[in-house]
């Protein structure tokens, strides 16, 4: 009984280490200034496929955990983008970035 449970303790532990080992980890350059900047540009990050979104607001870098079978790097920086944050690939459109509260602006 003993020999079964810890099999059984292998074989989990090696799924999850195998599903975990599928995500990438990738730290993004993100234009931004404070919280609110924070609150929006993790949000934005968060699609389908992204398991971590982390911006800080002191190094201005986003860290990204993903699954790259489910989403790309620069579909995440669209997003980004699309709320009013450049990122290395991708800058904000005039129109958004203006539209940002004061505080917000990096420009």
């Amino acid at each position: 009984m003993k020999t079964l449970k810890f099999f059984i303790a292998i074989v989990a532990l090696t799924i999850s280490t195998a599903a975990f080992a599928a995500n990438k980890t990738e730290v993004i350059k993100v234009s931004g200034n404070c919280e609110l900047c924070k609150t929006r540009i993790e949000k934005a990050a968060k699609v389908a496929g992204v398991v971590k979104a982390d911006w800080s607001e002191k190094t201005k870098v986003l860290t990204l955990v993903y699954d790259p079978s489910k989403v790309k790097s620069d579909d995440v920086q669209k997003k980004i983008a699309a709320v009013g944050h450049d990122t290395p690939k991708y800058k904000a459109d005039t129109k958004t970035y203006n539209a940002l509260p004061g505080c917000c602006k990096y420009r």
